[in-house]
């Protein structure tokens, strides 16, 4: 069976969770999803961890949701299985106590533009776009999105689906860097590094006061 996610050992703080599944460019199964949950809670009891980068294998960071499993929602048990694990995705990213940097490598669609504003931090190639497609025909995740870019902005994208650019992102605050495409890991490994300066405790409390501003902590995933 072909990996669906890749974790590099801790290297000075900076662990790399890489989605492996460019042929489905990067699309988010239940197996990836509950595979990353798992990694990511693991990797929050590595004292040697201080900052995970989370990037796309290919030239796309994630499209989404994998939609060929919403054909199967007329089975009972098979849709608490979807949408639990889609639950324990969703809290695991926002209620992490390390901060994460997206490494936005390529197009950023649905799921995948959430993967990315659930992270801390958005550095982005100059090939990355960001959009909400599914906005036609399901509920889009609105509440990170704002918390990021104020009301105004997150309504446009959630209501319109409009795709924005690379170049749009930075202007709207959405990411903090945008890079040729061949650079874009290196700019997120600098960010990284920048993180990792200081203390492990004190980004645990730091993370730990935006996680509370944002009030996801405890609350309903009413996103």
């Amino acid at each position: 069976m072909a990996e669906l996610l890749s974790v590099t050992e801790p290297h000075d703080g900076v662990v790399v969770l890489r989605l492996e599944r460019p042929e489905k460019k990067n699309a988010l199964s239940i197996a990836l999803r509950d595979e990353m949950s798992d990694a990511l809670t693991g990797l929050v009891a590595d004292e040697q961890v201080k900052v995970v980068v989370v990037t796309g294998a290919g030239d796309t960071f994630s499209a989404g949701f994998d939609l060929s499993e919403f054909e199967r929602l007329d089975d009972a048990a098979y849709a608490e299985r979807l949408w639990a694990s889609s639950d324990r995705w969703h809290r695991t990213l926002l209620e992490l106590p390390l901060p994460t940097i997206a490494c936005v490598n390529g197009p950023a669609l649905a799921g995948g533009f959430d993967l990315a504003v659930m992270c801390d931090i958005r550095v982005a190639s100059q090939t990355a776009r960001f959009a909400h497609p599914e906005h036609r025909f399901s509920d889009v995740v609105y509440g990170p999105l704002h918390d990021l870019v104020g009301g105004a902005v997150a309504r446009d994208l959630c209501l319109t689906g409009r795709s924005i650019d690379a170049a749009e992102a930075l202007a709207l605050g959405l990411v903090s860097a945008v890079v040729p495409a061949a650079g874009v890991f290196d700019e997120a490994r600098r960010y990284a590094s920048m993180v990792a300066a200081a203390p492990r405790e004190v980004l645990v409390r730091t993370k730990a006061k935006a996680v509370r501003r944002a009030a996801v902590v405890g609350a309903t995933l009413d996103l």
